[in-house]
């Protein structure tokens, strides 16, 4: 074949590429037929190839929209978590969590400890490990999900807005016990975390015990039925008192004045 023709068979190739929308396909599929002809393999194989590399690369996009999505507040994998600082946090546990067992079976987790002690960053990453399961994953912490409730309300839209929430595999709802809630704000966060109950998975992170929720909810009717549901065939960690990311600030200040 000339130069001419083969030059219009790819452009042509590239323009059909360009309108099914396979980028990855259209960018790769003279280097993959130069390495099949070398490789002596056939024309499936050298087609499984490239369908392989343009379904790779669009799974990957999807798993990078599903964590745009989540809304995390920081980008953070488990794989980046140190539990040889954080004996306390079973690590066997949160690696069985991030298989997304629990998700399929709706059951609620439980961070529980103080400030710094990892709770967030293990919540984030169990979130990521869902989006990379190709689920939706969104993350909120309790303050934002009331507040945008109670603006719902205001616009007549809380029956949409709850039903949104519910469409998630996965809801991550951080910092629940940091801010004292007022008795509307109480009742639509029960909405949410009832309406979610045995049928889709809730994270929950709070730096209160059981206990003192009651300080945070203040209608004990109320605050009995919350835990009812958060603790349902919860899986509970406790992830200590004593705060891993200030012990960790004070080794990098070490290290630096012994440098």
């Amino acid at each position: 074949m000339n130069q001419p023709t083969q030059a219009l068979e790819h452009a042509s190739v590239r323009q059909y590429c360009k309108a099914l929308r396979m980028p990855v396909l259209g960018a790769n599929f003279v280097r993959l037929s130069e390495q099949a002809i070398k490789e002596q393999r056939s024309h499936i194989g050298y087609l499984e190839a490239l369908l392989a590399m343009e379904a790779e690369e669009r799974d990957r996009h999807a798993i990078q929209k599903r964590i745009r999505d989540a809304k995390l507040p920081r980008l953070k994998t488990l794989e980046e978590f140190d539990f040889n600082q954080a004996r306390q946090i079973p690590a066997a546990k949160i690696r069985e969590l991030a298989e997304g067992g629990y998700i399929e079976r709706a059951e609620p987790v439980v961070f529980m400890g103080e400030c710094g002690t990892g709770k967030t960053h293990l919540s984030t990453g169990l979130c990521v490990a869902a989006c990379r399961q190709k689920r939706r994953a969104r993350f909120t912490t309790a303050a934002n999900l009331v507040n945008e409730l109670v603006e719902a309300r205001q616009q007549n839209a809380v029956k949409r807005v709850l039903a949104r929430w519910l469409r998630y595999d996965v809801i991550v709802l951080d910092e629940v016990g940091y801010v004292p809630l007022a008795d509307i704000g109480a009742e639509f966060l029960f909405q949410v975390i009832a309406e979610r109950a045995e049928r889709a998975a809730l994270i929950v992170t709070t730096n209160l015990p059981f206990s003192e929720w009651t300080q945070v909810f203040p209608n004990p009717r109320l605050c009995k039925a919350l835990l009812d549901r958060i603790t349902d065939r919860a899986h509970i960690i406790e992830t200590g008192i004593e705060s891993y990311r200030f012990r960790r600030t004070l080794e990098v200040r070490q290290k630096k004045k012994g440098s």
